[in-house]
C-alpha cells in the first residue's frame, strides 16, 4: 500500500465528521480527497445501550471457572454476593448468578446478572450498570431452559479500574 494510501487511512480513522477517498488524478497520481459531511453529536452513556457500554469497556477473555467465587461490588465498594455459576440463557445470553439478599447468608435468593452490566476490576466484579436497588427489585433467577457454562469455558468480560 502506497503512502498516500495509508495517509488516507489514517485521516478517515482520525478526523471525525470528514469523509475522505482516494482517487487518481488523470496522470495516475493519486490524490486524496476530502469532503465534509454531517458531523453527529457524540453519544451520552446513558443513550448506549447495555452492549455498547459493554464494547467501551474493551471487554477481554476470561475463563468461567476464573470468575466463580469473585465477590461483586456495588459503586460504595460494599459486597452484593459471590459468583456461584455463569450461564447462557436460551436466547444466547450470558448471566452471572449471585446469591443475594437475606440476613447472615439466611434467605439469600440467586439474581440473574447479565455480562454487560459488570465489569471485572482485578479479583472483583464491579456492578456498574446495576443498582443496589436493582438487585433488590431482581426476581429470583429459575430459568430450566439456560445451561450452566464449564469452568473451562471462555466468555468476554468488561474490563474496569477503581
Amino acid at each position: 500500500m502506497s503512502r498516500l494510501a495509508l495517509a488516507a487511512v489514517a485521516v478517515m480513522t482520525i478526523v471525525d465528521g470528514v469523509q475522505a477517498a482516494a482517487a487518481e488524478h488523470d496522470s495516475g497520481t493519486p490524490v486524496l480527497v476530502l469532503a465534509a459531511g454531517p458531523v453527529s453529536p457524540p453519544q451520552t452513556p446513558a443513550e448506549l445501550s447495555a452492549e455498547q457500554r459493554m464494547q467501551r469497556r474493551f471487554p477481554q477473555p476470561v475463563k468461567v471457572g476464573d470468575l466463580i467465587g469473585l465477590p461483586v461490588l456495588d459503586f460504595d465498594d460494599r459486597t452484593l454476593g459471590y459468583v456461584k455459576s455463569v450461564v447462557r440463557t436460551a436466547d444466547g445470553n450470558i448471566k452471572l448468578i449471585v446469591p443475594y439478599g437475606g440476613f447472615l447468608g439466611w434467605g439469600r435468593r440467586p439474581v440473574a446478572v447479565p455480562i454487560e452490566l459488570v465489569a471485572i476490576a482485578g479479583r472483583q466484579i464491579a456492578a456498574l450498570d446495576m443498582t443496589r436497588a436493582e438487585f433488590d427489585a431482581a426476581p429470583a433467577w429459575a430459568d430450566p431452559l439456560s445451561q450452566s457454562l464449564p469452568a473451562s469455558e471462555t466468555i468476554r468480560i468488561g474490563l474496569y479500574r477503581r
